[in-house]
């Protein structure tokens, strides 16, 4: 097949940008991208993670400047995280070998996206509203305190202290939970799991939205390495692909890094529940008109 190489590079500029600014590896939408130009979905969800790697060492690094990186927390999520991602790559092969990844993961990509997009979206809305009405502090505000708070006082050993993020104390457990589930997308979807990571640091661990950010793209290094070498060895990588992405990638991972200083997090969480949507209306209009989904 052929691809524009300055369209890829434009997209991997987007989504350098995006993605630095979401604390995300950007799948959500560079893979509904590539997916539409025709690349084979086995080949997108392993080139996808391969072109993440690098984007995210140089996002990772900027935020790391600017203190939003808990190094523990994201080294505790790296155990969980790999078999998720080794779980998820084995699905693929399964999928690839009885004809059915376009459709399963497909439709799968889409229910996830807009269920995270549609629910950030809300919890978002009620954030902003509570600044407004209570005069809470609107660097993060979150209308969701009472089930991180449920999270964090469940009392199962052992418990960590997180100093960097703020929390006092929670359970290891809730943490490789987060870990393996968001690999386990990773592996399966072709994405470094940030799309939901992100998330779930911030309503399920209990995260400020700025540190989710770089501890997310932080844990993205190397759970998408990973992913790039399980499936490199399994023949669904496009290294040249990977390479004109990421020569855009890296110039926008330091501009999007650095605009996350000017936004409080339940602006910066509004902002992310359109782009999961934009990833899932891509695979749907790509599943329609190759007659995958009718």
């Amino acid at each position: 097949m052929e691809v524009n190489m300055g369209l890829l590079a434009l997209l991997g500029f987007a989504v350098g940008v995006l993605g630095a600014f979401f604390g995300v590896g950007g799948g959500f939408l560079a893979a509904p991208v590539m997916y539409v130009l025709g690349v084979p979905i086995n080949y997108v969800v392993g080139t996808d993670l391969t072109h993440m790697v690098g984007k995210s060492v140089v996002a990772a690094k900027k935020h790391r400047s600017l203190g939003h990186v808990d190094i523990k927390l994201g080294a505790l999520m790296v155990l969980a995280t790999i078999p998720g991602v080794e779980l998820g790559a084995q699905i693929v092969e399964f999928l690839k070998t009885n004809e059915l990844a376009d459709l399963v993961i497909g439709v799968t990509y889409i229910v996830i996206l807009m269920g995270v997009s549609l629910f950030v979206a809300w919890e978002s809305r009620r954030a902003l509203r509570a600044v407004k009405v209570e005069k809470l502090t609107a660097k993060d505000a979150l209308a969701f305190k009472s089930f991180t708070r449920k999270i964090q006082s469940i009392n199962i050993p052992p418990m960590i202290r997180l100093q960097e993020s703020g929390i006092g104390s929670i359970s290891l457990w809730a943490i490789l939970l987060v870990g393996f589930l968001t690999g386990l997308l990773a592996g399966t979807l072709g994405v470094g799991g940030g799309f939901i990571r992100m998330p779930a640091l911030v309503y399920f661990i209990g995260c400020p939205t700025h540190v989710a950010i770089g501890t997310d793209l932080f844990e993205i290094i190397i759970s998408a390495s990973y992913g790039t070498l399980t499936h490199a060895l399994k023949g669904n990588v496009d290294i040249m692909i990977a390479l004109v992405m990421h020569t855009g990638a890296a110039i926008g991972a330091q501009i999007g890094a650095t605009l996350t200083k000017y936004y409080s997090g339940p602006k910066i969480r509004m902002y992310f529940s359109i782009l999961p949507a934009i990833g899932a209306l891509l695979v749907l209009y790509k599943l329609i008109s190759t007659n995958i989904l009718l």
